[in-house]
């Protein structure tokens, strides 16, 4: 042993006299996660926790935050306000320093105070919806809303000569699929133009999607919408497809996941939908990213993965350049 080593260890066992934790590790950084992982529409929260977590991995084997490795803490909130609200509340009582989600507005709605009145600091990867932006508060969002993403949707269907749009909308997500429906009814009336039909359902297994399809076209329009999950998504896609193959149809972003493909098939072949990313990126640091997820999770990442896993990275890189005295939040402004 070297005198370096000596010392080393002399001061170890020093600390060790005085308290036990002189060379411990530092305590980890706990960090909660929610998220739907079970019941109808969890792809966008299974995919966002195989985002978060990839970003994890990597951020401890670098090292972690001046040493401290992240715990990451995970809760579902199935897409139930009560589910979520006890969810929220697990967290809190965990002592989480931040929290990655939720990913959908409605879920949005329930969690947010939670965890804003303890202070929690909290990002979500894909939350649109107008009540959530132009606040100063707990919550950063890192999408684009639902005002920017429906007037788009507006600009191309009418462009494409569809001006007597038909709309579903899952009254489950209500935080969301009508703060699109307004934002979407909005830019279609100033373009000149109205809504064929407005058609409100409930997302649920025993959900009839042919008899919501029928009620879209009692309106007589040149093309459907659907502002639902990809699972509902699918199925809407197979009854317009068996009720009006010839009327072009089209899906809010919140369906652009991986199973709307697995499930729909060709019935979702020419659906219009906008992808928050660009999936035929080249560059070297996404090309690294879909390989370090395909072998990690054995399949290809979807527009949740990448946003939780970008998510995940303004908040890990904050917590790493954070000085003492700063909070997450002026962390995250200052470096995210």
């Amino acid at each position: 042993m070297n005198r370096r080593e000596w010392w080393a260890a002399a001061a170890c066992l020093g600390g060790s006299a005085a308290g036990l934790t002189g060379c411990s590790p530092p305590a980890p950084l706990r960090i909660g996660f929610i998220g739907g992982l079970t019941d109808r529409n969890s792809d966008n929260g299974q995919s966002g926790q195989n985002g978060v977590i990839l970003a994890v991995e990597a951020f401890n084997r670098a090292g972690g935050a001046q040493g401290r490795l992240v715990d990451l803490i995970s809760r579902d909130d199935a897409q139930n306000a009560e589910i979520a609200a006890r969810s929220a509340q697990d967290l809190v009582a965990a002592g989480v320093e931040a929290v990655i989600g939720p990913f959908t507005s409605g879920m949005a709605k329930v969690i947010v105070p939670i965890t804003g009145a303890a202070g929690l600091f909290e990002i979500s990867p894909t939350i649109t919806s107008m009540d959530f932006f132009g606040q100063d508060d707990h919550l950063f969002r890192i999408n684009r809303t639902t005002r920017d993403n429906a007037q788009d949707y507006a600009r191309v269907l009418i462009s494409r000569g569809q001006k007597r749009v038909a709309v579903a909308f899952d009254t489950r997500n209500r935080n969301f699929s009508e703060s699109w429906l307004k934002e979407f009814r909005a830019a279609v009336t100033q373009s000149g133009h109205t809504l064929a039909v407005e058609v409100p359902y409930e997302s649920a297994a025993e959900a009839d999607f042919a008899g919501v399809v029928r009620r879209m076209l009692i309106g007589r329009p040149d093309g459907l919408l659907f502002i639902s999950g990809a699972l509902d998504v699918a199925h809407l896609a197979q009854q317009a497809r068996k009720q009006a193959p010839r009327l072009p149809i089209a899906a809010s972003e919140w369906a652009a996941t991986e199973q709307l493909i697995e499930l729909g098939g060709a019935v979702v072949e020419g659906l219009l939908i906008v992808q928050n990313f660009d999936r035929d990126d080249g560059s070297t640091r996404f090309r690294e990213f879909h390989e370090a997820y395909f072998r990690r999770f054995q399949r290809k990442p979807g527009y949740s993965s990448v946003s939780a896993h970008d998510a995940a990275t303004v908040l890990l890189t904050a917590l790493s350049r954070r000085s003492s005295w700063q909070s997450i939040k002026a962390a995250v402004l200052a470096n995210g």
